[in-house]
């Protein structure tokens, strides 16, 4: 028997069909499960802007991949349908924050388990998915990072600028030095030994200083 008789034969009315109780269990679990990644999203989210539209396609995103996946297990033919044209879909919508992809992985996952009956699977393993970004992304850092951008007239007034520094802050680490005639420009790592930043405005009054810019940062250095 060739591949093409196993198609023309009773083979594909003996498939059996997604139960209508099943399919809306799995669904409306997809959406509760959703939702929960929707909130873990919400409490956990750290970046400048936030955007509702990608917390809300989270959850739609959920149910998608559930209903898709519960296409595919139900119908061999559809499946291969399913797989060519889905093999032509290119997405190019910038990931803002690299979280986000954990989150739509998350989404696409529980989708994928729900539907392959896996329930327990997926809702133990979105709750302890949940439990851990909540314990470990919000969590903020003791002293919080700075940089400092100083300008100098002068070597002279470069000196005394990072000796009252050393005095002011916990720890001080030059990240780039830019010298030229008549002027020298610092880009410096601090840790605050308390949030005042008061220090900055004496900093910034001190002789042979043109200017001195404060700014905190979170991630790596690039200079």
């Amino acid at each position: 028997m060739t591949f093409n008789d196993i198609f023309k034969s009773n083979f594909l009315n003996n498939i059996t069909s997604i139960n209508l109780l099943d399919m809306l269990l799995a669904l409306i679990l997809a959406f509760g499960i959703g939702l929960f990644i929707f909130f873990i999203y919400k409490k956990t989210y750290s970046g400048v802007m936030y955007s509702s539209s990608f917390a809300v396609t989270l959850v739609a995103l959920t149910m998608i991949t559930t209903l898709v996946i519960l296409a595919v297990t139900s119908n061999v033919v559809l499946s291969l349908g399913m797989v060519g044209a889905l093999s032509i879909v290119r997405f190019r919508t910038a990931v803002k924050e690299p979280l986000d992809i954990a989150f739509v992985f998350w989404a696409i996952a529980v989708g994928i388990v729900l539907a392959a009956g896996l329930i327990t699977l997926a809702v133990t393993g979105s709750i302890m998915i949940g439990i851990f970004l909540l314990l470990f992304v919000n969590r903020k850092s003791h002293v919080n990072p700075y940089i400092i951008v100083l300008s100098c007239s002068d070597h002279n007034s470069e000196i005394s600028a990072m000796s009252f520094l050393e005095e002011k802050v916990k720890r001080i680490v030059v990240k780039s030095k830019t010298a030229r005639k008549e002027s020298v420009e610092l880009n410096l790592e601090v840790r605050l030994q308390d949030d005042s930043t008061d220090f900055i405005n004496t900093l910034a009054e001190m002789e042979g200083v043109k200017n001195a810019v404060l700014v905190s940062y979170q991630g790596d250095y690039m200079g």
